[in-house]
């Protein structure tokens, strides 16, 4: 039995998520890696995961369908008791101006960046809340630097959806705060993830590396080792508040 319990991380198959899912495992917790399509990368994950002698399962499911929300926690229950999540999952679409934007563009990406992260707190509130008999514990949103900086001329739509993200972290985190679970965020700047690659512009991440203040990107497990600290008893006392994992890069443009 893992010693943290469960943790469920959406989006855990790959970048950021993978990265989580493989330190989690690696301090103690089960992990439920959530994937979307890509099986063979999600299953991978697992594989390393159980190499290693830690506890992991792959679980499909759409975090902006609730039915397969209920389907993913559904599984974390069967291997034990939730005392974490990690709304990981997200999407960015190619590149394009707002006056370039229609509907079904930002339906899609506000369904699974924003909604997604309300249907899988919900359903971590409802497991973990001492409200409904849980024992505590905390929730983890992956913000983005982008929700500080606008996405002009790129991508102003995710940007938007992240710094919905932002003002959920802090409404939550005072909504269940007297419930024993923590909420907090973490917010990404330029790391070097294969995500870049569906805006249409694989080289983006190099071409910026040098203009920031550390002159290179971040990398997954630099962002997942602040994650596994706000979710771990160090942050014991730290509810509602974001870590910022830029390099040093300014959140003003």
């Amino acid at each position: 039995m893992a010693r943290n319990g469960v943790l469920v991380v959406t989006g855990g198959s790959r970048g950021i998520g993978a990265a989580t899912s493989l330190l989690a495992a690696e301090r103690g917790w089960a992990v439920v890696v959530n994937y979307a399509g890509n099986v063979a990368a999600a299953e991978a994950v697992v594989s390393h995961i159980r190499k290693a002698g830690g506890e992991a399962i792959a679980v499909r499911g759409d975090v902006s369908q609730p039915e397969d929300v209920e389907h993913i926690f559904a599984a974390a229950d069967r291997i034990g008791v939730l005392t974490g999540l990690v709304n990981n999952a997200g999407i960015i679409l190619p590149a394009q101006r707002v006056d370039e934007m229609n509907a079904e563009r930002l339906a899609r990406g506000f369904a699974v960046n924003v909604t997604g992260s309300f249907l899988c707190a919900g359903a971590a509130v409802r497991r973990m809340s001492s409200k409904f008999g849980g024992k505590g514990g905390a929730i983890v949103n992956l913000s983005s630097g982008a929700s500080k900086l606008g996405g002009a001329n790129v991508y102003v739509d995710y940007a938007a959806s992240k710094g919905a993200i932002d003002s959920f972290t802090v409404g939550l985190a005072l909504e269940v705060a007297g419930d024993g679970i923590r909420v907090n965020a973490v917010r990404p700047g330029v790391i070097d993830t294969e995500i870049h690659a569906s805006t249409g512009d694989p080289g983006r991440v190099q071409r910026m590396a040098a203009s920031l203040p550390m002159a290179r990107a971040g990398t997954a497990q630099e962002v997942a080792r602040a994650v596994l600290w706000l979710l771990s008893d160090e942050a014991s006392y730290s509810t509602g508040t974001t870590i910022t994992v830029s390099g040093g890069r300014a959140i003003v443009p």
